[in-house]
């Protein structure tokens, strides 16, 4: 069978394009730490957390930081279920947990993990831009010291360290090395560069990731670096394909974007854009109930025009548009039906094409919701619901057309005409 592919020009792979990395891409799922340190949302139950993390598994997450156990007993509680979900059932997802370059942070992660049986990945931060540094009153010899001591202190008691610098996109090209070179030295198996107030450009992203895996490979190749990116300028999805271009092995981010301020990359998003280009090939079908479960748990409400995952990305209400995806339905191509008015083909993530009833709709609208309802596609009845629609400002509920076809039908049957108007249709 004749495939369609030539009937898309597409301009994203002629001249100019990222290089698709040599290494697996990666990703970090921060939902369960980072993400809910926002303002806005509610802390779900741990039942929730657990549908979470298995979400993650679904979609081929490879790494989930469930928490900082540091931050008291109820965390710990929370971190250890987790974690001890994850060995369970077997899950893909490998766990991981925050905590600051001390002690008393490392030591609740290195208890959780020999209970629990499974080595967690302790991501240790601290501050590393001159700003972070005047406003804490920390001097760059002391941050070193302590990154050292708290990296050599996870892994004499057998736990991998992702060693992560916050703010890393705003220091300087001296203070990063100084610190990835002590970090390395202490037995980190990860270094992360952080852009913590979403500072960074893309071409900033590519800058600074570049100098860092030429500083990792110069000190240890086997050292993975990571992108930890926020959402501040709205770039976060941009950076982590720029940051996976320059070099990094794995990308961080958080179902739906939520996270402190405007938030984290939205992981989702970035995965659909990279399944898009070819980078990965996760099955991600299970992405949109992963994003609007996580939505409805933490409260935070999912924007109608939210890409892909909004109830509005593969809705029409528009006459033309209506159109040319019903002429794609007649012709018998899905594919077609999918891309002809869509840059994001529906069925890939589980989803489909949506076409609605309402002032800027067409007569073809109409037909197709009565085709769709099994409703016989008569002009009388077809006319009576457009110009219902054509009378409104807001697109129609099925409700609402439901009820003007179940009158049109009432006046039909007590005619005798519905029997031959169904069979005809």
């Amino acid at each position: 069978m004749e495939t369609l592919e030539h009937l898309i020009y597409d301009w994203n792979v002629q001249g100019e394009q990222p290089a698709k990395p040599a290494r697996k891409v990666e990703f970090d799922d921060e939902t369960l730490r980072d993400g809910l340190q926002s303002p806005s949302v509610t802390d779900p139950s741990i039942e929730d957390k657990l549908r979470i993390i298995h979400f993650m598994h679904a979609i081929g997450v490879d790494n989930a930081d469930i928490g900082l156990p540091g931050a008291g007993p109820h965390v710990q509680r929370t971190v250890e279920r987790i974690a001890r979900e994850i060995v369970d059932q077997k899950l893909s997802v490998y766990p991981s947990a925050a905590g600051r370059t001390h002690e008393n942070d490392i030591k609740p992660i290195i208890d959780i993990s020999q209970r629990v049986g499974i080595a967690i990945e302790a991501d240790l931060f601290i501050g590393s831009s001159p700003i972070r540094q005047f406003a804490e009153e920390w001097d760059l010899d002391w941050i070193i010291a302590q990154s050292a001591k708290a990296v050599r202190f996870a892994t004499d008691n057998g736990i991998p360290v992702m060693y992560v610098t916050e703010d890393t996109t705003r220091a300087t090209p001296e203070a990063i090395e100084k610190l990835y070179s002590a970090a390395i030295d202490a037995g980190a198996v990860r270094i992360c560069i952080a852009d913590t107030v979403g500072h960074a450009t893309p071409w900033g992203t590519r800058n600074v990731v570049r100098f860092v895996r030429q500083l990792v490979d110069r000190l240890n190749p086997n050292v993975k670096v990571d992108w930890h990116g926020h959402q501040d300028r709205a770039m976060g999805i941009i950076n982590c394909i720029a940051a996976l271009e320059a070099g990094a092995d794995r990308v961080h981010g958080c179902a739906a974007g939520i996270g402190e301020r405007v938030g984290n990359t939205p992981i989702d998003l970035l995965m659909v854009n990279l399944k898009l280009m070819g980078w990965i090939d996760n099955d991600l079908t299970a992405l949109p109930e992963y994003v609007n479960f996580v939505s409805q748990v933490t409260r935070v409400p999912l924007d109608d025009r939210y890409p892909v995952f909004g109830r509005d990305a593969f809705r029409t209400g528009t006459g033309v548009h209506a159109a040319a995806i019903i002429k794609a339905k007649k012709k018998g191509s899905e594919w077609l039906a999918d891309r002809v008015y869509s840059g994001v083909p529906a069925g890939m993530f589980g989803l489909q094409q949506v076409i609605e009833v309402g002032p800027m709709c067409g007569l073809s609208n109409v037909i197709y919701w009565l085709a769709a309802h099994g409703y016989p596609q008569e002009e009388e009845l077809a006319k009576d619901i457009f110009q219902l629609a054509k009378s409104t400002n807001r697109v129609l509920t099925d409700d609402e057309i439901r009820s003007t076809a179940e009158r049109w039908k009432e006046k039909q049957m007590a005619d005798g005409r519905w029997q031959m108007a169904k069979s005809e249709s």
